[in-house]
């Protein structure tokens, strides 16, 4: 009877037949895979196996996430974006040192034996008899990499990760069989260089380039000895032997891999020895992912990108194969976005808007023409901290933006003189402007009119006595009276006003049509975002042709391939002579207008300002022949009315849409268009008709006739009910509307705000 050794361990003779099983059931293993080439691969086997599996060609060259890389419209960094931060190298691009390090501590035979390295299997198969445990392990290079190759395809997704890291025998008999043919196609340096791009080492950094970037601030190329043999220690579990959080066992780490690297004989002892003594030496690079390290406020330029790229059909049939596209990565996008524009927003926001203070800006700056999106930015950073948000204030709903889009105000009257002119009406049309009338009965739409029957008949005002007709389009539009353009939509219908918006691309921030009702086409009620209304004013720039945003200029792939990318569509939304006329009109809103503070000099341009409701959104959007540009100001809540307020360091009494969103426009325009040409409109006259003697205008400055909804005598004012006379009903359910025809909240239930508040 065999005996035990002292403490109960096996015996030698037990020893011996557990190892003598156990390396049994390795040779029928090894015998039930097929092997080609197996004097090749330096195996002793014979038997094969009919209907081997084919290796999947991914084994062969995976395609490995890198990091994306999105680039302003002259070629300059905007962020780098990735799931795995990863850049692939040449085996060639790798240092020497690096290449001896990782074959001597994870597979010195490399160079001599095949996929499976047998004398490995039985040394480890004995220590782990001996231990009466795993001890040591058998796995050679080209199997890592081959379960290297799972856990990339798996992802983030758990369930992957968890199946291509199991430990049983049918994985592991799956991974010798695809290691045998990766070995006899691919070659050992190809394989080398594969394993070394792919694999983990910590700190969020794949592959040795990432790694070097990240440890020591420098290309894998130029790693020390001692830097190597760092690196190469790591790869055994990256947050045990983690340098950053515990150099001493990193060290020790390092330190087992050198005299490795002695034993094999890839260096001295001497050598060995010398870096042992050498201190670890780290220039951590800290990781910088995603549209939070955008330049220049252009996260949210950048976060738009990634949702175009995602959206967009030009990238893939399937929302699963654009996002399995960018989340492979390696891409190098270039975008629209122009460095100096971006720059001009930027710091006219800074200096008029603080991202501490209770209302927020955003400004959208397009060129008219091309469609391109020259810069886009907004006072709240991007990011997660106080006084920060991930949501675009510029966009739609759908492209990361706000539930609703903001109420526009009187920025929505050019669209209805738009449609007026087109459908005949002159620019001298004129109409009788009372200071004060009822809303009308009925208003002809697309289909059946829409009906005022609410009792009493909602009653509208302008914003003083003074205010009355008979007014011309020209004087009008520029003191934006309001009963003016409610006469102009009873005279022309409001279908003609949806079919304009519609050729000029306006649509809901949550991206539904504009609903054809007198609050929507006259008022500017509903929500719409500011890329939305840049992109429409930039159609009247454009002498009446409309071109859709675009953000990416160009795309390619790691390996140099272009990708299709959206192209803006341009098509006539109205005649020349319609839009020269619309610039005309808008000229005057600037040159004498509410819009005076935000003229920009000798330079042509011509814009509209607008104020809603309780001056909960203030606008500014206008434009020269080669830009346009919108700036909203206002509550992302909706919640704050802009009375006796603070925002940049200056008190407010009331807020105009030509007083605070009209001198944003003019900097960030003025910057952006500096050292460029500067074109002149193609003008219409428009004579001033003949009328009657008029009252003194009154106290009213400036910039006051668009914009003051809040007295108590006026519609919707304290004291009143939601029809704008005490206990009077309001004909459009959802907002309260001032006297210049430009409020309301929308008209929107109040849903989730872009700040985890309620809001629009």
């Amino acid at each position: 009877m065999p005996k035990k050794r002292s403490g109960g361990g096996l015996s030698t003779t037990q020893q011996a037949a557990k190892f003598l099983g156990v390396a049994a059931l390795s040779g029928v293993v090894l015998a039930g895979i097929a092997l080609p080439a197996a004097g090749a691969l330096g195996l002793a086997t014979k038997g094969t196996v009919e209907g081997f599996d084919e290796i999947p060609a991914n084994l062969q060259t995976p395609p490995l996430s890198q990091r994306t890389t999105i680039l302003d419209s002259k070629g300059g960094l905007i962020a780098s974006v990735y799931s795995r931060d990863r850049t692939v190298v040449k085996l060639k691009d790798i240092s020497p040192y690096m290449q001896q390090a990782i074959v001597a501590i994870e597979d010195a035979r490399f160079y001599e034996h095949g996929a499976i390295d047998l004398k490995g299997i039985l040394r480890a198969l004995n220590r782990n008899v001996q231990t009466g445990g795993t001890a040591q392990g058998a796995s050679t290079l080209t199997q890592q990499y081959v379960k290297n190759v799972f856990v990339e395809e798996a992802g983030d997704d758990p369930d992957k990760v968890a199946q291509a890291t199991q430990q049983t025998m049918g994985r592991k008999i799956q991974e010798l069989k695809y290691a045998i043919q990766v070995e006899e196609k691919l070659g050992k340096k190809r394989i080398l260089a594969n394993y070394l791009n792919i694999t983990f080492f910590g700190q969020q950094a794949y592959g040795v380039e990432a790694a070097s970037q990240r440890y020591f601030s420098k290309s894998a190329k130029n790693l020390t000895l001692e830097e190597s043999a760092l690196l190469a220690g790591v790869v055994q579990s990256p947050s045990r032997f983690d340098p950053v959080n515990d150099p001493k066992e990193a060290t020790k780490r390092r330190n087992i891999v050198l005299q490795r690297m002695a034993d094999v004989g890839s260096i001295t002892q001497a050598e060995a020895d010398k870096a042992k003594a050498n201190p670890i030496k780290l220039k951590v690079k800290k990781p910088k992912n995603g549209c939070i390290t955008a330049v220049n406020g252009a996260g949210f330029f950048c976060d738009y990108v990634r949702n175009v790229f995602l959206t967009d059909p030009a990238f893939g049939k399937t929302k699963e194969d654009r996002a399995k596209i960018w989340n492979q990565g390696g891409l190098t996008i270039r975008t629209t976005l122009d460095p100096q524009s971006q720059q001009s927003a930027q710091n006219s926001i800074k200096n008029h808007v603080y991202k501490t203070d209770k209302v927020a800006t955003a400004v959208t700056l397009v060129q008219p023409g091309t469609g391109k999106i020259m810069a886009m930015g907004q006072s709240r950073p991007y990011g997660f901290g106080p006084n920060e948000t991930q949501y675009n204030y510029s966009v739609d709903k759908d492209m990361g933006g706000s539930n609703f889009g903001f109420p526009t105000g009187s920025t929505f009257k050019p669209f209805l003189a738009a449609a007026a002119l087109e459908g005949g009406k002159p620019a001298t049309q004129a109409y009788s402007s009372p200071y004060e009338m009822d809303y009308p009965d009925t208003v002809r739409t697309c289909g059946k009119p829409w009906v005022n029957d609410r009792v009493p008949k909602y009653h509208l005002e302008n914003e003083n006595e003074s205010e009355r007709g008979p007014y011309a389009l020209k004087e009008a539009m520029e003191k934006s009276v309001n009963t003016y353009f409610v006469q102009m939509l009873e005279d022309i219908g409001m279908c003609p006003v949806s079919q304009m918006t519609d050729k000029l691309g306006v649509v809901q921030g949550d991206g539904s049509k504009l609903p054809q009702n007198p609050s929507t086409l006259t008022l500017g009620s509903d929500g719409l975002s500011p890329l939305t209304m840049a992109s429409a004013y930039a159609a009247f720039a454009n002498r009446g042709t409309y071109c859709t945003p675009i953000a990416i200029e160009s795309a390619r792939t790691a390996d140099g391939k272009s990708l299709p990318v959206p192209k803006s569509k341009c098509s006539t939304a109205m005649s020349q002579t319609t839009a020269d006329t619309v610039n005309s009109l808008l000229r005057g809103v600037v040159d004498s207008g509410t819009g005076q503070q935000a003229g920009l000099g000798s330079r042509a341009n011509a814009g509209k300002t607008g104020t809603t409701d309780a001056r909960k959104n203030a606008w500014f959007v206008g434009y020269t022949p080669n830009l346009s540009g919108a700036v909203w100001v206002g509550s992302p809540s909706q919640d704050v009315e802009m009375v006796n307020i603070n925002i940049g360091g200056v008190y407010q009494p009331k807020v105009y849409g030509g007083q605070v969103p009209g001198p944003i426009w003019r900097d960030a325009m003025t910057g952006a268009l500096n050292g460029l040409p500067a074109p002149s409109f193609n003008t219409i006259n428009i004579p001033d008709p003949a009328k009657s003697q008029k009252p003194d205008p009154g106290k009213g400055r400036p910039g006051d006739g668009d914009d003051r909804p809040d007295r108590p005598d006026h519609p919707g004012g304290p004291g009143h009910g939601p029809g704008g006379r005490p206990g009077g009903k309001n004909p459009f359910p959802g907002f309260t509307i001032p006297p210049d025809l430009i409020g309301g909240n929308n008209g929107n239930p109040q849903g989730q705000g872009n700040d985890g508040t309620q809001g629009p």
